[in-house]
C-alpha cells in the first residue's frame, strides 16, 4: 500500500511539474500575416467576438459569431444596468416577458450602430468604416433557448447597418441546433440538444465553414492534425486582476507555420467550455485544429476560467457586461480599453511580429 501510495504522489508531482513548466512556456512570435486576422466564437465567446471585432477592426478581416449578439449588446439600453440586459435582452428576452413577445425587447441595432459610430469618433474603438471589406459568419440554431434567433438577428442586421454588403454576411439560422458549436462528428452531442460540452453534431463542419467564408476557398481539413498545440503562459498578456482570465491559454501553430507567414485566428470558447473545466475538448473537438493544419492558419485558444467572488463570473463567461471594472461605471467591456479584449490583442500582436533573436 505504501508503494502505491509513493508511486499516486509520483505521478501527481510528475502532473504537477508537467503543467506549471506548460505555463511557463511564452507565446512564440512567429511572424505571422498582420492583416490576416479574425475571431471567432459561441455564446459569450460569440459576443466576445463581435465586440473585438468591431473595436478592432482596422486589424481584422471578419469574425463568426455563433449563438451571439451585436457589439455592446448589454449597452443596448442606457438606462438599465448591463449586466440586467446581458442576461435578458441578449439572451432569451421573450422568456419572462410580462408583456408577451415583442420586437422592443430584442436588441436595437439602430441605436447600437449608432453608438458604435460615437464610440470610434471619441476613439475608443476603430473607425466602423473598417468593417465593410469583412467577411462576417452568424449562425443560430433553431432549438437554442439560450440565445435565441431574435438576439443574433439583431447582429446581423447591426453589421448591415454599418455598411457591410449582404453578399459578405454568412447566416446560417435554418439548422435544428440546440445551444451549441456545431461539428460533423457522429460522437458529439446531439444536434437539438443543449447540453455539455456545447459541442454538437448537425452534419455541419461549421469550423470549416467560419473559416471558408473569412479566407475564401481552402484545402481540405487534415484527418489528424500534426502541428504543434502548445500550451503557454497567458497571464503575460493581463494587465488587470479582474479579468477572469486563465493563467494558461494554447495556440496551434502547423508545422509549415514554423516558416511560413501564416493567416491567424482566434478561436473563442463559450461559458463553461474553458480548459478549466473540460481540459482541451473545445480545443481539438471543434474542427479548428484540421482545417489550420492544412492551409497554414495559426489558431489562438485564449482561456477564461470561473470566479465566484471578484470578479463575479460564476460560469466562466467572456466579458461582455462589465464584470472586468466589478459591473461598475464606467464600462470599458466594448472598448479598446477591455482588459480581456487588451489581452486578446496583445496575444495577436506577439504572433505577427518577428523573432529579433
Amino acid at each position: 500500500m505504501l508503494h502505491t501510495l509513493l508511486q499516486r504522489l509520483l505521478t501527481f508531482a510528475l502532473l504537477f511539474s508537467v503543467s506549471a513548466q506548460a505555463t511557463n512556456v511564452l507565446l512564440p512570435p512567429l511572424n505571422a500575416q498582420a492583416n490576416q486576422t479574425s475571431i471567432s466564437g459561441l455564446s459569450s465567446g460569440g459576443f466576445m467576438a463581435a465586440q473585438f471585432h468591431v473595436a478592432f477592426s482596422e486589424s481584422l478581416v471578419g469574425a463568426g459569431i455563433v449563438a451571439g449578439g451585436p457589439w455592446n449588446c448589454a449597452g443596448n439600453n442606457p438606462f438599465v444596468n448591463p449586466l440586467i440586459n446581458a442576461t435578458t435582452t441578449c439572451m432569451n428576452p421573450c422568456e419572462n416577458s410580462l408583456i408577451g413577445c415583442s420586437s422592443t425587447l430584442f436588441p436595437n441595432s439602430g441605436y447600437l450602430a449608432e453608438l458604435a459610430k460615437v464610440t470610434a469618433n471619441n476613439g475608443r474603438i476603430d473607425d466602423t468604416e473598417h468593417l465593410k471589406n469583412d467577411q462576417v459568419y452568424l449562425f443560430s440554431g433553431k432549438q437554442d433557448e439560450t440565445v435565441v434567433t431574435g438576439v443574433v438577428d439583431s447582429a446581423v442586421n447591426f453589421y448591415q447597418r454599418l455598411g457591410i454588403p449582404e453578399s459578405q454576411i454568412r447566416y446560417n439560422s435554418s439548422v435544428n441546433a440546440g445551444h451549441a458549436f456545431i461539428t460533423s462528428d457522429p460522437e458529439d452531442t446531439p444536434c437539438d440538444l443543449t447540453q455539455a460540452p456545447y459541442i454538437n453534431n448537425c452534419d455541419i463542419p461549421q469550423a470549416q465553414r467560419i473559416l471558408t467564408h473569412i479566407y475564401g476557398p481552402l484545402n481540405p481539413p487534415a484527418a489528424t492534425p500534426d502541428g504543434d498545440l502548445v500550451a503557454f503562459n497567458q497571464s503575460e498578456f493581463i494587465s488587470s486582476p479582474n479579468t477572469s482570465m486563465d493563467d494558461t491559454a494554447y495556440v496551434y501553430i502547423p508545422a509549415s507555420c514554423r516558416s511560413a507567414s501564416c493567416k491567424v485566428h482566434v478561436a473563442v470558447h463559450g461559458c463553461r467550455q474553458g480548459i478549466a473545466v473540460i481540459g482541451t475538448t473545445y480545443i481539438k473537438e471543434t474542427g479548428y485544429l484540421n482545417v489550420a493544419d492544412t492551409n497554414e492558419i495559426i489558431v489562438l485558444f485564449p482561456q477564461v476560467k470561473k470566479s465566484e467572488f471578484i470578479p463575479y463570473n460564476p460560469r466562466g463567461c467572456w466579458d461582455f457586461w462589465g464584470y472586468s471594472t466589478l459591473s461598475q461605471p464606467p464600462y470599458n467591456y466594448y472598448t479598446k480599453d477591455a482588459p480581456q479584449m487588451k489581452a486578446i490583442k496583445g496575444m495577436i500582436d506577439r504572433l505577427v511580429s518577428a523573432n529579433s533573436h
